[in-house]
């Protein structure tokens, strides 16, 4: 039997025989079959290209038109309105294979008259409803979060999305023409505009990790027996949470350990007391299954210690723990808001959901996940290399009273000598303005300036 390797990052190819289905792959199936227009907004890194890869050939063998469009291959911050609504009409007549039909220039420069969505709005009911006169057509849409940073409203855009569903109660051919959107974003993030309705069509598709019963493709990758895959697998999940990347990422870490050990330069494993590096340990792929039960969780987790959570930020290759530290930080203004709520999760292993903005915006950096009602760290890798020294840290760059900060907070918020005065308080209040900080920043200011 030939073993693969597993693939760690990038969409899977559709007959990927590591691919793992979920219960998301059959809800998206379905309802795009059934005519549903559907979204998959979740954080980066959960397997929704890969999804989309496969629900897109399978709508194929049905006898769907499909088209996709990666949004960061349509525009960027740079990219002009017409140039980007171009760019979405090429691309579909493209994938449609309208190219061989007629000329695309012609079409475009017929339309001179008309605003940009007005030319994909006709390019849409004249081109591509009229060229399939009686097939489903399914239009996926990549990366749309991709969108939101461009120097133009894109409302236009997804109230043109809307249009074309609200189109079926007076022109059955908009029954044949589905969408479905994938991305790092909210659904009120699709349309900013509050004067306008919100972006509330369709069905939304919800993408969690991978549980122990979805991922037998994963165990049989590996040159195992069954119940010795099995083991290892639910102990590489009890460290991802199933999250997709960190798990095939672990898996074939696992892989490499049983087979090929010299590719683990450095790796160390602790043994009864003994540290053993490579393959002068034992010959893995003959002794595993002789050696004591535990040791397929004590060779999972060296290896998450050993090539994941020690010097990280250096080992984080394809980028993951740097992606979604980027993500936390990268607006000044609500960091200390998002760090305050992420530090309480931590500290109570769990919060109840409030609704906040800032409450989604963890979600969608992956960090945490919303269960039952609760808040919670996505997995025990995140709980470990986010912990509560690395916030610190991070507050402490930001804050300019961080030292009185942490002593007035360690002094159970009664060392009334810890608190700000004078100019020192004035830089601090003008530092807060205009930012999004903590329930704890804003009872230290406020304690301050009742001083």
């Amino acid at each position: 039997m030939i073993r693969r390797t597993y693939q760690v990052g990038g969409s899977l190819s559709k007959n990927a025989p590591t691919y793992v289905t979920r219960e998301a792959d059959t809800q998206l199936y379905q309802a795009l079959n059934r005519g549903e227009f559907c979204y998959i907004l979740n954080c980066r890194q959960m397997g929704k290209s890969s999804l989309l890869v496969r629900t897109y050939h399978q709508l194929k063998q049905q006898g769907f038109e499909c088209a996709t469009i990666d949004m960061t291959n349509i525009g960027s911050q740079n990219t002009t309105s017409q140039q980007w609504y171009q760019g979405i009409i090429a691309n579909l007549w493209l994938t449609l294979k309208l190219n061989r039909k007629f000329s695309l220039k012609t079409w475009w420069s017929s339309l001179s008259e008309m605003s940009d969505v007005q030319k994909l709005s006709r390019f849409i009911e004249e081109v591509i409803l009229v060229q399939f006169p009686t097939e489903n057509i399914c239009i996926f849409i990549d990366e749309i979060d991709s969108i939101l940073s461009l120097n133009f409203t894109i409302d236009d855009f997804f109230a043109l999305i809307r249009y074309c569903y609200n189109q079926r109660a007076i022109n059955s051919e908009y029954n044949r023409l589905n969408f479905a959107i994938f991305g790092v974003a909210t659904p009120a993030d699709l349309i900013q505009d509050r004067k306008r309705t919100p972006f509330k069509i369709g069905t939304a598709i919800e993408l969690h990790g991978f549980t122990i019963k979805e991922i037998e493709p994963l165990a049989a990758n590996l040159p195992l027996e069954e119940n010795q895959a099995k083991t290892l697998l639910k102990e590489i999940l009890s460290w991802t949470g199933g999250q997709p990347f960190l798990t095939n990422k672990l898996c074939q870490l696992v892989m490499d350990a049983i087979t090929q050990p010299d590719k683990l330069s450095n790796f160390r494993l602790i043994y009864e007391g003994n540290i053993l590096i490579n393959k002068n340990l034992y010959d893995w792929h003959n002794q595993l299954a002789k050696l004591p039960l535990g040791y397929g969780e004590l060779l999972v987790e060296n290896l998450v210690r050993n090539k994941i959570l020690d010097d990280w930020q250096n080992q984080d290759e394809p980028e993951h723990l740097r992606t979604i530290q980027n993500r936390l930080l990268y607006n000044p203004t609500k960091v200390e808001k998002l760090l305050g709520i992420y530090k309480k999760i931590l500290q109570n292993k769990q919060i109840e959901v409030n609704k906040m903005p800032e409450e989604t915006e963890l979600i969608l950096s992956g960090l945490i996940v919303e269960d039952s009602g609760l808040l919670k760290v996505k997995n025990r890798i995140y709980e470990q290399v986010f912990n509560l020294e690395w916030i610190g840290k991070k507050l402490r760059l930001l804050r300019p009273y961080a030292e009185n900060f942490d002593a007035w907070i360690a002094s159970q918020q009664t060392d009334k000598f810890r608190l700000l005065r004078g100019l020192a308080l004035k830089d601090a209040e003008a530092w807060a303005r205009g930012k999004s900080l903590s329930d704890l920043d804003y009872q230290y200011l406020d304690a301050s300036v009742e001083r």
